[in-house]
């Protein structure tokens, strides 16, 4: 009984705090202040101030106003999700944010090619140009005799921004997952994606030890273990929480602060995918959303024509970084406890959503890039992937569960013979 209550208020916790609760923590939404301020500025905006005689300006104007509107009511009113650090509506804020790109995206979409490029002008001006892809492979030589000036270029070019983002992301991908094997095997299924597409972009051709050296085991091994190393710090750090003007010391109150940005309860993450089907297909699933995304960030900057280094492409990675935990922590619950957890997250379905939702406009854009064919060799290699998954799974979940339960019902029915022959009236 004491377990099956500790387990509910596990589950409350999670699910996010009622009125109450959040009374308890020091939260409150300030619904009324909100929009008391809301409707000053909109007064303001009415009667005090000059509607500028420029049409694109306003309409610039009311589209982010009306966002910012929308964001106001979303973060005082929308429903609490299961992380409540450093604050509620920090979570309600970025719900709210995937709402609108989820709209921005269904726009785009329904736009035809040339337009939907040269709409992004009225994001940023210098967008709607063509671009040039980089190729990173080439001299694939780690050590290069030719070049007496710097035997080592080849390495020195591959050194650029990507390589601190790599570490970085891999990191936060590890915070979310929380698995090593899932995050390793993500990381080695992208690089054998990229061997099978560099026909396709030019950006995926790297050198064999960009691959497997650089991407693999340095940046994305490295940012593996260190998230893994948080994770154990979290799972083993006490969770007992103070109010801040309860603490005597100014040392205790700093520390006290910056615990706020640290969960208020930790949840360790266990997939078990050879449990049983659903989790093994949810798993399975997740992987799959996964790559699609990574993908997604490398086809959209080429179809609508957005260099590696602008602005959106930043902001996209870290809407990306704000939503994944939250997503994640809605699908490991839904998965583990379908009794309890009845309804998929409504974050998982907006991040679900919008993969799916950029990969259409990918497909829309430049279905002849998408079309190219793969290489025969690539494709074998694929078939025989999924051809081993399916058997695997098969295996698994069918005929061996029936192969185990055989010799089970032999057994009952030399001990019980008369349990299974009719004995007539």
């Amino acid at each position: 009984k004491i377990s099956d209550a500790k387990s509910q208020f596990n589950r409350f916790l999670s699910s996010g705090c009622n009125a109450r609760c959040r009374k308890g923590l020091g939260v409150r939404a300030h619904t009324v202040t909100v929009l008391f301020i809301l409707t000053c500025v909109l007064v303001y905006v009415t009667l005090l101030e000059e509607t500028p005689q420029d049409t694109t300006y306003n309409t610039k104007r009311g589209i982010v106003a009306s966002i910012l509107v929308f964001l106001c009511f979303g973060v005082t009113q929308a429903k609490d999700g299961p992380f409540t650090r450093p604050h509620p509506a920090y979570w309600r804020f970025w719900l709210c944010v995937s709402v609108v790109y989820e709209l921005f995206l269904i726009f785009v979409l329904f736009q035809t090619v040339r337009d939907g490029r040269q709409f992004m002008k009225y994001i940023d001006p210098k967008l709607g140009v063509a671009l040039p892809e980089r190729d990173y492979g080439g001299n694939c030589l780690i050590y290069d005799p030719g070049n007496t000036t710097d035997p080592w270029h080849n390495i020195w070019d591959k050194m650029d921004g990507f390589v601190p983002a790599h570490f970085l992301g891999w990191y936060i991908k590890t915070l979310v997952i929380r698995d090593w094997w899932m995050c390793m095997i993500i990381s080695v299924m992208f690089e054998f994606l990229e061997y099978s597409l560099e026909h396709q972009l030019p950006n995926f051709s790297e050198c064999w030890w960009d691959h497997w050296i650089m991407d693999v085991l340095v940046c994305n091994g490295l940012g593996i273990y260190a998230g893994m190393k948080t994770l154990g710090w979290l799972s083993m750090k006490p969770y007992q929480w103070q109010g801040l003007w309860n603490i005597p010391t100014y040392k205790g109150k700093i520390k006290r602060m910056a615990f706020q940005f640290t969960p208020y309860s930790w949840v360790k993450f266990e997939w078990k995918p050879a449990s049983n089907l659903r989790r093994w297909l949810a798993v399975l699933g997740i992987i799959f959303m996964f790559l699609l995304a990574e993908l997604n960030t490398f086809y959209l900057k080429f179809v609508l024509w957005m260099p590696p280094e602008h602005y959106l492409v930043l902001l996209r990675l870290v809407f990306f970084v704000n939503v994944g935990g939250v997503a994640m922590r809605e699908i490991y619950d839904f998965m583990d406890d379908p009794k309890f957890y009845r309804k998929l997250g409504q974050q998982a379905w907006l991040v679900a959503a919008i993969t799916v939702t950029e990969f259409l406009i990918v497909v829309k854009y430049d279905p002849r890039t998408i079309m190219l064919p793969i290489p025969f060799f690539v494709t074998q290699c694929w078939f025989l992937g999924i051809v081993l998954i399916l058997s695997w799974t098969l295996w698994h979940s069918f005929f061996h569960n029936l192969l185990r339960l055989q010799p089970y019902s032999k057994i009952d029915k030399r001990e019980n013979p008369h349990q299974f022959t009719h004995n007539g009236p």
